[in-house]
């Protein structure tokens, strides 16, 4: 029975086959590493995203959690599966071994997860945000920070956040205006308050240790404007003693439960630091901790921030994922209508897979989910290139491609994959939109993730205006460099000749278009129609990682798995003949510099 959450043999190929995972084996870092331990990981991950995870996403979606006034109450399964999830090792996975992790790479580790975003994305949720709490701590805190702090993350002893937006500022960090006070001692005290903060309270864990910007107060006592004024803080709800015992209760409260559309299984939440309500060591303010370099803050942050980006489109495109294939099996055994061509009524109904909509449906969804999943994991690929490639050329080759790839991981497959969901209800027809079918609470909480860690048009001004751009396009000219090598490839294989001539077309048009938009001489024309480049850039980057697919797919018909690659040629096929060509549409709105939404006037709605 095939899986209802991701098919191994398609992580397989892209592992294996495509992204030669092994070869990293030979790397000191990964010398005691082999497909055989790397399956092992992934085995455990599937088995307890399958017996753990998956039997209470619904349950969890109907029971979401709520506050008493003084506690937050969860259903049961949620801490049995983080149970199971953290005395399997796995808050440590791509650790080291001195700190009890796995050292595994991080693309095995990332496929690993897979599982449990697409099993139960809203339990998933504890896990992704603490791991990235750790990981920033291991890289910027103090040794003793790293201690108290990231261990016990690791352990799974402690549960992280990351407590960014504020009910004033959203997304706009430079107005943020919690405050944090220096104290005699070298720690400070915060006061203020963050919205939308996921995993901010519950009782999963000994402790939840909250990474939060602030800003420090100068010498006139007013906080500086912008970001450069931000600073990254450790606030724990409980305070961890020099030993590692808990001590008292920190001014950590929560507010109060927000109530999305999705997600539903974890909790957000409005907290408040240095209410009063609590008074540490005899003080007002919630007590903190500086991490790295006063007013370097967001810098440090940014190790979280885009960590957490691939990680929504990694969440993104499992939930299309697994929607996709709940459609492909009720298409497979729901019988209905018949061929246009058989008149006779008597006729057995066809299965509707059969239909042609229902197929071109099925292959608009396999193609962005299969597209997306690629373009996330070659992402963490290019994450153990920049840690561990052989040289340093190679390592900032691949810190280049991922600066430029990280808004389109995070926002392609949050706009793509939510249409895989949408396609998925279609297939399901009347009984797609019931609460008793799993696509409907696949498309509520993927519909989250064009607004988690930067919005759609947040990651198109980023793209646009700084990522192309940035150290005179060099991270554009690597991009294009490494899309040009698969062009020069399927140009010599006459099935792919006409998909790499429109990859180049599409390719040298953005490089073109590019150029127009900052030849307009003013940022806001210039940015206007971000969110249409992100859009039209994001679509070729797909079609080179189809085109890649395609390449490893021809003449395997003999194959015992012959049908495998056969979808994927076929899936391939489709994204050059149906999605590719909308770039072109999209590239000519943007060469003529439209300023239609940048004149609109407020009055004029």
């Amino acid at each position: 029975m095939q899986s209802k959450i991701i098919p191994r043999r398609d992580l397989d190929f892209l592992l294996y086959e495509w992204l030669n995972v092994e070869s990293l084996t030979e790397r000191p870092r990964f010398a005691d590493h082999s497909r055989e331990t790397f399956n092992a990981a992934m085995d455990t991950c599937e088995q307890i995203a399958n017996d753990l995870f998956a039997p209470h996403n619904k349950k969890n979606d109907q029971n979401e959690p709520h506050f008493d006034g003084e506690v937050v109450h969860i259903i049961p399964e949620v801490k049995t599966a983080l149970n199971a999830f953290c005395e399997a090792g796995l808050m440590a996975a791509g650790q080291d071994f001195d700190v009890g992790g796995m050292q595994l790479p991080c693309v095995v580790e990332k496929a690993g997860f897979a599982y449990f975003k697409g099993a139960n994305v809203g339990t998933s949720s504890y896990p992704f945000l603490t791991i990235g709490n750790a990981n920033t701590l291991m890289k910027c805190g103090t040794p003793e920070q790293k201690e108290l702090f990231a261990k016990p993350m690791l352990e799974g002893r402690f549960f992280g956040t990351m407590c960014l937006s504020e009910p004033q500022a959203g997304s706009s960090l430079s107005d943020i205006s919690t405050r944090a006070e220096p104290q005699a001692d070298g720690s400070y005290r915060l006061t203020g308050n963050k919205m939308w903060i996921s995993a901010g309270e519950h009782e999963l864990s000994e402790n939840i240790v909250h990474l939060v910007l602030a800003k420090v107060p100068g010498e006139d006592g007013k906080l500086i404007p912008g970001v450069k004024g931000i600073s990254l803080f450790i606030v724990p709800k409980k305070l961890v003693n020099a030993d590692g015992s808990l001590g008292e209760r920190n001014d950590v409260v929560l507010a109060g439960l927000n109530h999305k559309m999705g997600y539903r299984g974890t909790t957000n939440c409005l907290l408040n630091f240095g209410e009063g309500k609590f008074k540490p060591q005899g003080k007002a303010g919630a007590i903190g901790y500086l991490v790295g370099t006063l007013h370097k803050g967001l810098a440090n942050m940014f190790h979280m921030m885009n960590e957490a980006r691939i990680g929504v489109g990694l969440g993104a495109v499992m939930l299309g994922y697994t929607g996709y294939l709940h459609s492909l099996d009720y298409a497979r055994n729901r019988p209905q209508g018949r061929a246009p061509q058989d008149k006779d009524p008597a006729a057995p109904q066809l299965p509707i897979i059969q239909h042609t909509d229902v197929k071109r449906m099925l292959l608009a969804q396999k193609a962005y989910v299969e597209g997306g999943l690629a373009l996330n994991l070659y992402c963490a690929r290019l994450v153990d290139e920049e840690r561990s490639g052989l040289t340093p050329e190679a390592r900032a080759h691949a810190l280049l491609l991922l600066d430029i790839l990280t808004p389109v991981a995070k926002s392609w497959p949050s706009q793509w994959c939510l249409e895989a969901n949408n396609l998925a209800i279609q297939i399901h027809g009347g009984y797609g939109y019931t609460r008793e079918y799993n696509v409907e609470q696949f498309y509520r909480d993927n519909r989250l993730n064009p607004i988690h860690e930067g919005t759609h048009g947040i990651q198109g001004l980023d793209l646009l205006g700084r990522k192309v751009t940035m150290q005179d396009g060099a991270a554009f000219q690597a991009l294009g460099a490494e899309i040009q090598k698969t062009i020069a490839k399927a140009t010599l294989e006459p099935q792919l000749a006409e998909y790499a001539a429109g990859l180049a077309k599409a390719l040298q048009r953005i490089a073109t278009v590019t150029k127009q938009l900052y030849a307009a001489g003013d940022l806001n024309k210039t940015l206007a129609n971000a969110s249409l480049y992100l859009e039209a850039f994001g679509h070729t980057v797909v079609a080179w990682i189809w085109l890649e697919q395609a390449l490893l797919s021809l003449n395997k018909a003999q194959q015992h798995d012959a049908d495998f690659y056969a979808g994927k040629l076929q899936a391939c096929k489709y994204f050059f003949h149906w999605e590719l060509p909308k770039v072109h549409q999209q590239l000519d709105l943007l060469a003529s510099i439209d300023t239609t939404t940048l004149e609109m006037q407020d009055a004029w709605f």
